[in-house]
């Protein structure tokens, strides 16, 4: 494994990471819905994702779905539909303006954070063709696969640090942002920007 090559992937990955997108939306959410631990679980959610779409692309499953265009395109209707699912939910929440569960975060919450930041990312096909067409530009096309998986690893390492760092700004936020009026803005700008994700998705 080349040493300059494995700088210049951690620099292209975390300019990626830096990038908003649905895991961002659905990350934040998240922590203002269920606190600091839900946030840190719909984190875990999407690197736990990133794990196994890059173990997926090492063992060549990933090169599989890609080429099974209904398969692929199967993927990417779900990731649509879910994405419109969660934007629909801001929205109501924007209207309802109802916030009881601010004052008690709960199991419950932890693990729908977990759950909709996997989901979020595993029906994203851009996470799975980034696998499959970044890492042969870094690594050749006939690298072994440790280091496949280390460059792999690495991505969803750097996408948990990000993450995490995010539940923490907004959780220190969080009794400004959980304002009636704030949290209600906020609802309505994250749900435009899950519609604007799903629409872009749809659309490439």
């Amino acid at each position: 494994m080349s040493w300059t090559a494995y700088g210049s992937f951690l620099a292209f990955a975390a300019v990626l990471v830096l990038i908003p997108g649905p895991d961002f939306a659905v990350v934040t959410k998240n922590t203002l819905a269920g606190g600091r631990r839900g946030g840190s679980w719909s984190a875990v959610g999407v690197c736990t994702s990133n794990s196994v779409q890059g173990i997926a692309a090492v063992a060549g499953l990933g090169a599989v779905i890609v080429r099974i265009e209904p398969l692929f395109q199967a993927i990417r209707w779900a990731g649509i539909g879910y994405l419109l699912f969660l934007a629909v939910q801001a929205f109501r929440s924007a209207v309802r303006g109802r916030y009881d569960e601010l004052a008690a975060p709960n199991e419950g919450n932890q693990l729908r954070g977990w759950r909709q930041g996997f989901l979020s990312n595993i029906t994203n096909p851009k996470v799975l063709v980034f696998y499959l067409a970044v890492l042969p530009a870094f690594l050749g096309a006939h690298a072994p696969l440790w280091t496949l998986l280390v460059f792999a690893s690495t991505h969803a390492a750097i996408g948990l640090v990000y993450l995490s760092g995010l539940v923490l700004g907004v959780h220190r936020a969080r009794a400004w942002l959980a304002r009636r009026t704030v949290r209600r803005s906020l609802d309505a700008a994250t749900g435009v920007a899950l519609l604007g994700f799903s629409a872009r998705l749809a659309l490439d």
